[in-house]
């Protein structure tokens, strides 16, 4: 009888054990990259909007909406897609696709309006207007070379417009930051490489269209004495990008990013940033440096110029830093254009968006695919460049692991029970011993 009994409870455990290595083996593959964990069809060809999905949740939410009914979108303290909207039933679907909905007063075009009534202005340098979504306002910020006489203007501009406009003060003031990722000179100025690109045919580096006009040589130093190539197209201002056609064949062209300290970062995918996205950039006279992206589309009116289209960060730059890369994780974002303040005292930073320069260039970076803003990566955790250092940390193993989900825990305890099954043995029946003499 308890023969019978140890090798049933084998055979139930043995059975067990299999049903959760084949159910974990399942739940493994569906968790990771395109299984139904990540958004795909399920069998009745549907798709749920929803925040749990990998790309910009919030970004289509206000694209479905309308600019009547909404006003941006950013990414909360809490790593959580925010849409601001301006009526309940705005509110009740971005709620049921997950995000957080936040009522506000203006809508984007609204915000439009006023941004298009300021640009319609005569511009005054030191100046620079951006949407800010999270304060449901266009803001205009003046630099330190601002006479107080302009400023009063622009502030009684502003409340003419109405409360869409709130003005503020800035210390410093907007330059350019010509003086970057690798340095690259040119009669008697440096700049820094942003991303390296192709247009299939031949190679190129993108960087500030304020750096150099078309026919720009530049060269690795400031003797002059190796060249790197020749600025072939240029935009600024209006925008500010350009492309430096490679004469040099021996340099290297492939799609990573110099960070300093030997340490480069592998650009994979091309994106346009989110507002509270944290994001780093390197630049040969600063390093690497991180931030938090504050407001998108800006205009900036520049000594040079007015440029429009820029993203503003948090990150610091100072001269030299011009033309270097903007990313996150591996995803190009912009290259630097200039900004306010340095690396001591902190300031603000705008970036030329790299998708737009891409397109109106024709050209892309080898590699790398279009992504739309990744909530996972926009809410940042400290450290999160990409840095490409070959090392795994712990932390890096943990987020492998937690990608899988429970299927992992799954096959685990499968595997733990069919072993057990080893040591469940029948017992056997014990014979008495006999001697093989007589007498």
């Amino acid at each position: 009888m308890v023969k019978h009994m140890r090798r049933g409870v084998r055979r139930v455990v043995r059975f067990a054990a299999v049903g959760a290595l084949v159910c974990g083996g399942v739940m493994v593959s569906q968790a990771g990259p395109g299984g139904s964990a990540h958004g795909t069809t399920g069998g009745d060809g549907k798709r749920t909007l929803s925040a749990d999905r990998t790309d910009d949740v919030g970004g289509r939410l206000v694209s479905a909406l309308g600019a009547s009914r909404t006003a941006g979108n950013w990414i909360g303290d809490d790593g959580r897609p925010v849409v601001a909207v301006t009526d309940d039933t705005a509110a009740d679907e971005v709620s049921r696709a997950g995000a957080t909905a936040k009522r506000v007063r203006y809508s984007m075009a609204d915000l439009d309006s006023a941004t298009e009534k300021l640009r319609s202005t005569p511009k005054v340098a030191g100046t620079a207007w951006m949407v800010d979504p999270k304060s449901n306002q266009v803001v205009l910020v003046g630099d330190s070379t601002v006479s107080t006489a302009r400023w009063s203007k622009m502030k009684d501009l502003a409340a003419e417009v109405g409360g869409e406009v709130r003005a503020q003060r800035t210390q410093g003031s907007f330059t350019t930051r010509t003086a970057g990722a690798s340095p690259m000179f040119t009669n008697g100025s440096r700049c820094s490489a942003g991303f390296n690109v192709t247009n299939g045919q031949t190679g190129f580096i993108l960087t500030a269209g304020h750096c150099g006009p078309n026919g720009t040589p530049w060269f690795t130093d400031g003797t002059g004495s190796t060249r790197i190539g020749t600025t072939v197209q240029s935009s600024f201002p209006g925008n500010d990008f350009s492309l430096i056609r490679y004469d040099n064949a021996s340099l290297d062209q492939s799609s990573v990013v110099n960070v300093g300290g030997g340490q480069t970062v592998r650009v994979t995918g091309v994106a346009d940033p989110v507002v509270g996205q944290e994001v780093f950039r390197s630049g040969s006279t600063t390093g690497l440096r991180s931030g938090k992206v504050t407001g998108l589309n800006a205009t900036v009116n520049y000594p040079e110029g007015t440029v429009t289209g820029l993203v503003q960060t948090t990150v610091c730059a100072e001269p030299g830093d011009s033309g270097g890369p903007l990313f996150a994780q591996g995803v190009a974002l912009g290259v630097t254009s200039g900004g306010s303040g340095d690396c001591e005292r902190g300031g603000v930073t705008f970036f030329q968006p790299v998708t737009k320069a891409l397109t109106a260039l024709g050209v892309s970076i080898p590699g790398a695919k279009a992504q739309r803003p990744n909530p996972s990566i926009a809410s940042g955790a400290a450290g999160s460049s990409g840095v490409d250092d070959g090392v795994s940390t712990l932390d890096d193993v943990v987020a492998y692991a937690q990608n899988f989900g429970p299927g992992l825990v799954v096959i685990v305890v499968g595997f733990v029970g069919l072993l057990s099954t080893l040591t469940i043995r029948p017992k056997r029946r014990r014979y008495r011993g006999y001697s093989t003499g007589w007498g």
